[in-house]
């Protein structure tokens, strides 16, 4: 009786794990096998039907046969998956073809290929890629920035860093789209994308997202000393010295615009903890205030009114710059208003 029991059992975890495996075969296969749709549709259902095949001899007591020809194939398959690497050389999207580069002379960081542009639409915008240059001893504030398109859960972490002079420039971890392709979470996990950090002026990257996206943004000032700012700071142009030099795989779990960051920070902050919220990137101020990063002396709910830019981009829509970057903070806890000074040129 146990052992027919433990029979069961075992034939069970057997199945359950062809199952999955061969879940995530057809999924590999669809994004990332060449050819047409026809081909793909094709590849996954001659790969569901060997799954089912192996499961059922395993349940008829052939398990050793069945199980060992599913295993080799498998072990080809991911065999074949390890051949796909990421590149730098394809037909990119206008918005994320070029990646920002810095030097560093002293203090003073120029920076190569921030994005600018002037949306009028998704899909009609003039394109502007500058180069600019920021003092790092001028560094007065950092800004964490959640865009939420898909409920609560789910939003984009984007990081503004602000200086005596009244200019912002913001860094977003984002796929790398292909001209044509659009974000897809599932596709994330299948080595669909690559990932691109952008530089970019507020008036293009968060503009894009109130005004022309219709999606729900909200900022909150972080609380980091003047030196964690600037080693901040330096972490994300690492990043894109590391990227021009060797690309990599957006991963919708593993590497997505909220741990990327986390794993920044960890490197100025150690000991930050790891925590769920971090996956749920829509849930990330509520991490930040429990471990003390925001602006002392308010409560979330607080925060988060305060922090909602939505209505006051969309009110500012013409106003550029500076102009933009102070509008969109108008009663933001832990923001002073800042006095435009001679900016380095």
């Amino acid at each position: 009786m146990i052992r027919t029991l433990l029979r069961h059992i075992g034939r069970f975890l057997l199945s359950l794990a062809v199952l999955l495996t061969s879940a995530w075969a057809c999924l590999a296969l669809w994004y990332q096998l060449p050819g047409p749709p026809a081909v793909k549709i094709g590849a996954g259902v001659l790969w569901a039907g060997f799954g089912l095949v192996a499961i059922a001899l395993a349940w008829r007591g052939r398990a050793a046969r069945a199980l060992l020809s599913y295993a080799v194939s498998f072990a080809l398959l991911l065999g074949w998956w390890g051949t796909i690497l990421p590149s730098q050389d394809r037909v990119w999207a206008d918005d994320v073809a070029r990646q920002v580069t810095g030097r560093v002379e002293g203090s003073v960081v120029t920076m190569d290929n921030v994005r600018n542009f002037d949306w009028r639409t998704d899909t009609d915008y003039m394109q502007r890629w500058e180069t600019r240059r920021y003092d790092l001893d001028r560094l007065r504030s950092v800004d964490v920035a959640l865009s939420y398109w898909t409920g609560p859960a789910i939003a984009h972490t984007l990081v503004s860093f602000g200086f005596d002079d009244g200019r912002f420039v913001t860094f977003s971890i984002e796929i790398r789209k292909e001209r044509g392709e659009s974000f897809s979470s599932i596709g994330g996990f299948f080595k669909q994308f690559e990932t691109s950090l952008i530089a970019a002026d507020e008036h293009d990257i968060l503009r894009v997202r109130t005004n022309v996206r219709g999606e729900d943004v909200y900022m909150y000032r972080v609380q980091l000393p003047q030196a964690e700012m600037r080693s901040l700071f330096m972490a994300y142009l690492g990043e894109g010295a590391s990227l021009a030099q060797a690309p990599s795989f957006y991963n919708t779990l593993t590497a997505n615009c909220t741990t990327i960051v986390y794993a920044l920070a960890r490197r100025i902050v150690p000991g930050l903890p790891m925590d769920w919220r971090l996956l749920a990137s829509g849930y990330l101020p509520e991490y930040l205030f429990d471990v003390g990063g925001l602006a002392p002396g308010y409560s979330m709910e607080a925060l988060r009114a305060a922090g909602r830019i939505t209505d006051r981009a969309i009110a500012t829509d013409k106003a550029s710059g500076a102009d933009f970057s102070q509008a969109i903070r108008s009663g933001m806890p832990g923001v002073a208003v800042v006095k435009a000074v001679k900016a380095t040129p």
